[in-house]
């Protein structure tokens, strides 16, 4: 990204956070900067059968900084993973 980019938001994504493993599930925190906002956002990836299967988690709530964005987009992709499991793909 250059560095105009980083200082006028650019795509309005943060850059890519590692992955976060759980219950056989990355998760991936990709909250959104909207304004002077973060949007909470995730993407859901989970192997199957040697193809990535990926779900796109964006929310309605806005958070106002960057990293409890990053905490509640992995927290709501947690309780998605365990209310649906597999069926995210479905």
């Amino acid at each position: 990204m250059s560095l105009f980019s980083r200082l006028f938001g650019g795509s309005g994504k943060t850059p890519e956070a590692e992955p976060q493993a759980y219950n056989g599930f990355d998760i991936i925190a990709e909250p959104i900067r909207e304004g002077g906002k973060w949007r909470v956002a995730a993407r859901i990836e989970k192997d199957v059968d040697g193809d990535i299967k990926v779900h796109q988690l964006i929310r309605a709530d806005t958070i106002d900084d960057e990293l409890t964005a990053i905490e509640v987009s992995i927290g709501k992709a947690k309780q998605m993973i365990d209310e649906q499991g597999d069926g995210l793909f479905s």
